[in-house]
């Protein structure tokens, strides 16, 4: 294998690819990208064993061959390397990288590419498109809320289906939900509820752009994405997700609205002094202003009203700090609403005025 490569194309496709591997030990073959040279492309793989990477950019091709390199180290050279042409050579056992204008030589060693992985092959006929914005916009309001409790399995990943001419994303961690749905093109049909790994969805989140389709097919225990020269998959989580409908509250007839930015700027400083284990906050209502306060402890406390659209009565209510700031994070609505029913149930918090995502908050105890 022999091809020459522009620096700063090849290090973008390299980062993705480095950013899908899990074992950082340089003997595993896990460890390692592929790189494979036929007519004028370059394709690079990288896996973990549960979410598959593909790309192919065009490179000016020597020799053709395949080789896979410690990822690792290879980035590493890469990031090393002023902006320009670089030669790459396959020797033996090592990859020779050199920059064309530079005295610079790096002898990096490899294993053989049939040692790699096979990797899944793609059911085409169940290949459907949606615009890559809308997906975006989905992962965005749900993938935040994942739970990274591992004994609760069927909450590590964000449940995905196709019904009721709709596309819908949930997100729980059992103390909050996300939801968020999209209108589903013409032409998708139906599928059963999934459950998809976080780490597929932050890979195109971050690398996709805001224009174009991305591709989408779903088999019985796999999700594959195509967006751009990118190709994705990833094994789907197995187990029954929650019945999320049961915790979406029907009722809520008090709410108020509030400056999304002057919350989170408040929320930001009250948890200064928040107790780090519980991540509590106390919330207050009255005609006009909203109090956010941290509990008294030996270190001190904090407090700050800020104006609020509310009239009614009085009402306290305790919750985690985080779980008010994630959504109103990734909301870009000035105005946010929150719908309660009393002080010790759900509350949900919407845009204003109100889109096709939500956030549901369990409180937490007064006292």
């Amino acid at each position: 294998m022999k091809f020459i490569c522009e620096r700063s194309i090849l290090l973008k496709e390299i980062s993705i690819a480095q950013e899908v591997i899990s074992s950082k030990n340089a003997i595993s073959i896990l460890s390692n990208i592929y790189l494979e040279t036929a007519g004028d492309i370059l394709i690079i793989k990288a896996t973990d064993m549960k979410v598959n990477f593909e790309t192919r950019l065009p490179v000016e091709v020597k020799e053709t061959g395949a080789a896979t390199v410690f990822g690792e180290k290879f980035l590493g050279i890469l990031s090393s390397i002023p902006d320009g042409e670089l030669d790459f050579e396959q020797t033996n056992s090592n990859i020779i990288i050199k920059p064309s204008a530079r005295k610079i030589k790096f002898q990096l060693k490899c294993i053989a590419s049939e040692k790699y992985p096979e990797f899944p092959a793609v059911n085409k006929e169940k290949l459907f498109e949606i615009p890559v914005k809308s997906f975006k916009e989905m992962i965005t309001q749900t993938v935040f809320a994942v739970s990274d409790d591992e004994t609760r399995y069927f909450m590590n990943g964000v449940f995905f289906k196709k019904g009721d001419n709709k596309l819908v994303m949930v997100a729980t961690d059992g103390r909050r939900l996300a939801y968020s749905e999209k209108e589903a093109p013409s032409g998708v049909e139906d599928f059963e509820g999934i459950i998809v790994p976080p780490k597929i969805l932050n890979i195109l989140y971050k690398r996709s752009g805001d224009e174009g389709l991305v591709d989408i097919s779903i088999s019985k225990n796999l999700i594959f994405i195509k967006f751009g020269s990118y190709n994705l998959s990833s094994i789907l989580i197995e187990g029954q997700f929650p019945n999320y409908q049961r915790v979406i509250p029907e009722d809520q007839k008090n709410s108020f609205v509030v400056n999304r930015q002057e919350t989170l700027e408040a929320l930001k400083r009250v948890a200064l002094l928040v107790e780090q284990k519980s991540h509590r906050v106390y919330v207050g209502l009255e005609d006009g202003i909203m109090s956010i306060s941290s509990e008294e402890s030996d270190i001190g406390n904090a407090r700050e009203e800020i104006p609020c659209k509310y009239s009614g009565e009085e009402v306290s209510m305790a919750l985690n700090y985080r779980y008010l700031e994630e959504p109103f994070k990734v909301m870009e609505n000035e105005e946010i609403s929150v719908f309660f029913s009393e002080s010790g149930k759900a509350i949900t918090i919407k845009p204003v005025p109100e889109s096709d995502f939500f956030h549901v908050v369990m409180p937490m105890q007064l006292d």
